[in-house]
């Protein structure tokens, strides 16, 4: 078995019947206010004997953080957001919580002894460094922030090889993939197929994309999700991070990896064996299924949500994704093929590019051309160090904005 694929999936501590829960896990959110860290938290509450909050951490959101501290009770929050310290720290003062804030006490707040596992809910390039330094601090990772992998694949496989950190992926399509592939040998693996909903425009023409508004795009027709994560839905680039995910969390070859349209969102995604045999996962489109078995590190623990029922689903549809209309999934297989700093330029290009949507300065079809530009501007780097990536981080993102500066 390959030595990379074993030290992230641990097949043997997954598939040992004798695993017992012997102590409470010390969890810390990295996100609790946003929809996979809310989710998270509703089944710490439904497992006390299990589970324990010990770090919060919010982006900007600081009433909601103090709530959930009060309620929680953890030994840490942090804001990251420095100018809603104060609030947060004379709204805890009275309980003994401590707090922090800044990007500094986020990285340093992930070395702490007492966690075991950090759950990666950020979106985007900021949950980078927080699993850099919970890896090098040992903790296993529930892995939710896929830009980890996306922007810094082969440095973050590097360091889990030298680390004891184990990663279970959040994603319902790569905890898909991860069920599927237990008990199995990686070596009879044929594809990975991952799953899209196809997003809110799926049936539109490419006129109508060039049409199309922010306040349309974030009416997705099967997921509850943040807005930054339902636009990359919209363009399909978030099926292509997926992919570019996958190749690292498996390590599988890129040519064995492809998405193809699922508009019911009900199989999340699937594997085909050398034998023709296709293993599939199924389940409603809800995140408290794969949070549960990340945080049970592949121990399946009740959600408290409804079971599916199968006669409700009478007719599940696949298709290809249609790649004229959605250049962006095409990014996937151009950024592993290429290696390198590609894919940290991509996801920067489209960070800045989905923000100024959102905020209606671009339009619809600008994204796209956005990240492309970017690609051709920004300088390659075949092998990057992490210093690279911060400033290929930094180089795009600015680029990016005089592009939409001159849009606008």
């Amino acid at each position: 078995m390959n030595k990379e694929f074993t030290l992230i999936l641990h097949f043997k501590s997954i598939i040992d019947s004798n695993h017992i829960v012997n102590q409470i896990k010390q969890i810390a959110v990295l996100g609790s206010t946003g929809s996979i860290g809310t989710q998270t938290l509703d089944i710490i509450a439904r497992n006390p004997e299990r589970y324990r909050a010990s770090v919060l951490v919010a982006g900007s959101n600081v009433e909601q953080l103090i709530e959930q501290s009060l309620r929680f009770k953890p030994d840490y929050a942090i804001i990251a957001d420095e100018s809603k310290y104060l609030q947060l720290k004379e709204a805890l003062q009275p309980t003994g919580i401590k707090t922090a804030s800044g990007s500094k006490a986020i990285i340093d707040a992930m070395t702490l002894p007492q966690i075991d596992t950090v759950v990666t809910a950020t979106v985007g390039y900021s949950g980078l460094e927080p699993s850099i330094s919970a890896i090098k601090a040992g903790k296993d990772i529930a892995l939710a922030n896929k830009e980890t992998l996306v922007v810094a694949g082969e440095l973050i496989n590097g360091l889990l090889a030298k680390s004891a950190s184990k990663v279970i992926p959040v994603d319902s399509e790569h905890s898909a993939i991860y069920q599927c592939l237990v008990g199995e040998d990686p070596d009879t693996i044929n594809r990975l197929i991952i799953t899209a909903s196809g997003g809110p425009f799926r049936t539109f023409s490419a006129e109508q994309l060039a049409h199309v508004t922010a306040k349309d795009a974030l009416r997705h027709p099967n997921w509850d999700m943040g807005a930054k994560i339902t636009i990359d839905s919209a363009t399909m680039l978030n099926k292509a991070f997926e992919i570019i995910e996958a190749r690292w969390l498996f390590n599988i070859a890129p040519e064995k990896i492809e998405a193809v349209v699922h508009p019911q969102s009900i199989v999340h995604s699937m594997v085909e064996f050398t034998d023709g045999a296709i293993k599939a996962q199924l389940g409603l489109p809800d995140m408290h299924l794969p949070i549960s078995y990340a945080l049970g590190n592949a121990t399946r623990i009740p959600t408290g949500e409804p079971a599916m029922s199968l006669t409700d689903y009478a007719s599940l549809t696949f298709e290809k994704p249609d790649e004229n209309k959605f250049p962006c999934i095409t990014l996937a297989q151009y950024a592993l093929k290429r290696g390198g700093n590609a894919a940290c330029i991509i996801n920067a290009a489209n960070e800045i590019a989905v923000d100024a949507f959102l905020h209606d300065r671009i339009g619809f079809l600008d994204i796209h051309r956005i990240i492309c530009q970017s690609l051709d501007k920004i300088e390659f780097i075949s092998t990057p160090s992490y210093e690279d990536y911060v400033n290929t981080n930094t180089a795009t993102r600015q680029y990016a904005m005089s592009l939409i500066n001159k849009i606008n």
